[in-house]
């Protein structure tokens, strides 16, 4: 069973066409995005063993506060523990959420839903599956936010892991018109498995462009425990990562 999160071989014909699909169907009371980005990074973790990802989204917003959406990536995480005797075949993460903003003042807002990860392919007889569910709850006030993600079932393959947390503190702030400057800290406790518990960071720079164009710029680190997080490759998934992202917003 693994016991730690794993890293994405791309499947790039699969993940285009479901991404492609989303971005095709935005129209009026939705929005979407479609990215490519150098390293997928989820909670500092690189999910594609510092490959590139291809990514994007779609998400339904109504008046009243209520939102929900889908996204996508390709991944390696899964299939990179595979053997011969533990065949993993999983190169997909399919997400979906549904939630309300409701807002408490002019520049405050509530922020509280549901979000699944999914990871479809085969799997092992007795493999814990990476199947996630978490409820989450925030606040919203001008260009920062302060959000609490609680597992609702085992974490990401770590067994018995049901109650995990991950606390995350993020500002993005527009200091100019078009440039945006990103800040993140998180921290991730796994119930059951204290070793695999971690904090990470980022400090980036995004360009927006007009036509929904956007280029990102970050630096992302962790103090994960390496012997948690390296995969079978012998890499390092939570070393401090250069990752530069096209975003092209429908």
């Amino acid at each position: 069973m693994p016991r730690f999160p794993a890293t994405f071989r791309v499947d790039a014909v699969l993940a285009s066409a479901i991404l492609l699909l989303a971005a095709g169907s935005a129209h009026a009371g939705t929005s979407g995005t479609l990215a490519l980005t150098s390293d997928y990074l989820f909670r500092g973790l690189s999910q594609t063993n510092q490959e590139p990802a291809l990514q994007g989204g779609i998400e339904y917003a109504h008046d009243g506060g209520f939102y929900a959406g889908v996204w996508g990536s390709n991944i390696s995480w899964l299939s990179d523990y595979s053997s011969a005797s533990l065949p993993i075949s999983s190169s997909v993460e399919l997400d979906g959420y549904a939630g309300w903003r409701v807002p408490l003042s002019e520049s405050l807002k509530l922020d509280a839903g549901i979000y699944t990860y999914y990871y479809p392919g085969s799997y092992p007889q007795g493999f814990v599956r990476p199947y996630t569910t978490e409820a989450y709850v925030g606040l919203l006030w001008g260009p920062g936010s302060l959000k609490y993600y609680h597992a609702v079932t085992n974490l990401f393959g770590f067994a018995d892991s049901d109650g995990s947390g991950y606390l995350d503190v993020s500002v993005n702030y527009e200091f100019s018109p078009g440039w945006v400057l990103n800040g993140h800290a998180g921290r991730q406790r796994v119930k059951g498995t204290s070793v695999a518990s971690y904090t990470d960071w980022k400090l980036g720079l995004t360009r927006n462009f007009d036509g929904g164009w956007s280029l990102a710029a970050a630096y992302a680190d962790t103090n994960a425990e390496r012997s948690v997080y390296t995969n079978a490759f012998g890499n390092f998934l939570g070393r401090s990562t250069g990752t530069v992202t096209l975003t092209k917003a429908f």
